[in-house]
């Protein structure tokens, strides 16, 4: 039942495209695609549309984006840009961008002037994002992005779909967090790839049937006993970790992914809306202040070391990787500190720099074997 489970979700999340087609032809919906590092899908679910994660591709060839971008930037954005253009996200109806990065920014402006096809819905996260006049500039821009897919959709979004979404988003952050902490004590059960494709199918379907995938497969794996993983565990942190050559090669060396703080994975879970709030905008505002460890985040005090130095001791992990995305600002300003925080806790750890158009992961691979003799 267990491999069933994980073997429709690794169906989903390794053929995308066919299952956001599928639930449009099916269901009659619109799809709105999201792009990194984070946004109100609430929003987009409360419109009856579907909210589908864009977070670039490994299995594509880079040529039209090259006409928008330098070729130092980050491959994830230059591979959206390329998608764009070269009609695989024809079957969406909208896309947002959150202005989180300058790279980011740029993605904006280029899908404008090159993917006209696909309306842009820009939005902006404030930095000063605990103090009220932030969280109220937040409001603004989401009753902005809310206006927008009114349009899409022809009709208002009324305040109780709204919290109907929220209230299952909620549920479906529980559901994932719990998936999150099963996994780690049942290492034998679901290996890397496997827990990767958990998270990544939740980008492609409707969050009220991931839930109720995701339920099932809680339920079966809180009837086995907690097991002990002959290899090594680690914690993952990062912006993305889901390349399945380098998911293998953890595997090739014995290492079991027991925790993350990956945007791409638990980060997207971690910190629900909150009930209070005068409307649904302002509950969603308060979501943004109440988030910790997450990189694109403001956060005068550092404290992502010390919250995977936390989930290090929880999950029994001996050591810790930092997975940095090539040419990424906020993954080179904040590996630094991260590495000096955990090595100073007693924590042993790695970085390594993934890139999605990296063909040959060989270094990497040394790296991680080497890691893998230190531990």
């Amino acid at each position: 039942m267990i491999k069933n489970l994980l073997k429709q979700c690794e169906e989903i999340a390794l053929n995308p495209k066919k299952t956001v087609c599928d639930y449009i032809e099916k269901k009659n919906i619109k799809a709105i695609g999201m792009i990194p590092l984070f946004g109100p899908e609430e929003l987009v679910d409360a419109a009856g549309m579907l909210p589908v994660g864009l977070w670039g591709s490994y299995d594509i060839e880079i040529n039209l984006a090259k006409e928008y971008f330098p070729p130092f930037c980050a491959s994830a954005v230059m591979a959206i840009m390329e998608l764009g253009l070269n009609g695989t996200y024809n079957m969406l109806s909208g896309v947002i961008i959150p202005g989180m990065t300058d790279s980011l920014i740029s993605l904006s402006q280029n899908w404008r002037a090159g993917v006209k096809n696909i309306p842009l819905i820009f939005m902006a996260y404030p930095q000063n994002r605990k103090l009220p006049c932030g969280m109220e500039y937040l409001e603004e821009e989401l009753k902005s992005v809310k206006e927008e897919l009114e349009k899409i959709r022809g009709s208002k979004i009324e305040e109780e779909e709204i919290q109907r979404s929220i209230q299952l988003y909620n549920e479906h952050r529980a559901a994932m967090r719990e998936f999150d902490k099963l996994a780690s004590t049942h290492p034998n059960t679901v290996n890397n790839r496997e827990r990767s494709v958990v998270f990544k199918s939740a980008f492609f379907m409707p969050k009220r049937e991931h839930l109720s995938l995701i339920k099932q497969l809680n339920e079966e794996l809180k009837k086995l006993p907690e097991e002990k993983y002959p290899g090594k565990r680690i914690v993952v942190t990062g912006i993305m970790l889901d390349d399945r050559r380098i998911l293998d090669i953890l595997e090739e060396h014995g290492m079991r992914i027991v925790g993350d703080s990956l945007v791409q994975e638990s980060v997207q879970y971690g910190t629900d809306v909150p009930q209070e709030g005068k409307n649904s905008l302002e509950q969603m505002a308060k979501q943004w202040r109440d988030i910790e460890g997450f990189t694109a985040a403001y956060d005068p005090f550092k404290l992502r070391g010390k919250l995977s130095a936390e989930l290090c001791e929880e999950r029994n992990a001996d050591g810790a990787i930092y997975a940095s995305v090539k040419f990424s600002d906020l993954d080179e300003f904040d590996m630094p500190i991260w590495m000096q925080d955990l090595q100073a806790l007693g924590h042993k750890v790695l970085s390594i720099e993934v890139d999605q158009q990296d063909r040959n992961p060989e270094q990497i691979k040394t790296r991680i074997q080497a890691f893998s003799e230190i531990l």
